[in-house]
């Protein structure tokens, strides 16, 4: 499928390794328990979803945590209490929104920002339907630059 800004066209396929639910990786020294100790000490420090998996995944050799617990990392979070507001990859869209809109209010000349800003605001957009029709956002919530700025700051 091609790609919607660029003319390339894309590889669209998984490259994880198959490996039956529920069993554990080879080499893998660390139990479930510790692996949500771990998971539970790196949200409390700030980390993000994808810095959680990723340090898991170069100190730990925990390769995947859905193979291992049959549920996403998102998941064994929520379950432990550190539920997001907005889905993370919302959230870098906007802080990016954010950056391009001060970097912009400096610099009115600047075109190839202004055209990178149209487009991340048109996958804010995409984005937001998906999350409202999947009931990860509220049926209310709206993009509005001022309030995500404000939010952004906060």
């Amino acid at each position: 499928m091609a790609r919607m800004h660029t003319g390339k066209h894309g590889k669209s396929k998984s490259r994880k390794p198959v490996v039956e639910q529920g069993s554990k990786p080879e080499g893998l020294e660390l139990n479930d328990s510790d692996i949500t100790k771990l998971v539970v000490e790196y949200a409390k420090k700030g980390m993000h979803q994808a810095q959680i998996g990723q340090t898991l995944k170069e100190k730990h050799n925990v390769p995947y945590i859905k193979q291992i617990y049959g549920k996403r990392l998102k998941t064994v979070l929520s379950e432990s209490g550190f539920k997001s507001e907005l889905p993370q990859d919302l959230l870098d869209l906007l802080k990016r929104s954010v950056t391009l809109r001060t970097h912009l209010e400096k610099n009115h000349n600047d075109v190839h920002n202004r055209t990178a800003l149209s487009r991340v605001e048109a996958k804010i957009w995409r984005l937001s339907n998906y999350y409202r029709r999947t009931h990860a956002l509220p049926s209310d919530w709206s993009y509005d630059p001022a309030k995500v700025a404000l939010l952004i700051k906060s």
